[in-house]
């Protein structure tokens, strides 16, 4: 079983690209981890919002195999505390045997096409978050996580 990290576009921010490198190369050490970047679409400008949450939609789908357990990271997803989260994905890991790949959509968000394939989703805050920042603070998510699973003192409550 492996853990994705699915992302719509390169992370551009140099300072978000050193966080999420620093928590992808810690999660390695507990379970087979990857990060995928998918491209940006290119020559948007005429596209609507809905158009490109479609395209984008597409290769999303294209990343995502039919046995894959998809979490969204949405604004309308569940919360959890991070123990809440360690628990639910230790579930996940103990019951399903599923891969688990999350999801990070582009500016506007998902199109239906990826709502509607989607397992759960999962909303990290009320407030909002820019795509490339939820990147790190989801990586951290999902580190902190495995930490509290195994009982290591990175997590404090």
């Amino acid at each position: 079983m492996k853990i994705t990290l699915l992302t719509v576009g390169k992370t551009d921010r140099d300072w978000v690209r050193q966080g999420l490198d620093i928590y992808v190369s810690r999660l390695k050490h507990y379970i087979p981890f990857v990060l995928t970047e998918i491209p940006e679409l290119k020559n948007v400008s005429s596209l609507s919002a809905d158009q490109i949450k479609t395209r984008e939609g597409e290769l999303i789908l294209k990343n995502i195999r039919p046995g894959d357990d998809v979490i969204l990271f949405d604004e309308r997803g569940r919360q959890y505390t991070s123990v809440e989260l360690a628990k639910t994905l230790q579930d996940k890991i103990s019951y399903t045997g599923k891969d688990i790949v999350f999801v990070i959509g582009g500016a506007y968000g998902f199109s239906q096409a990826v709502y509607d394939r989607a397992d759960s989703k999962l909303s990290l805050s009320k407030m909002t978050f820019s795509h490339q920042m939820v990147r790190a603070i989801a990586a951290e998510q999902i580190y902190r996580a495995f930490t509290i699973m195994r009982g290591e003192p990175y997590h404090h409550e």
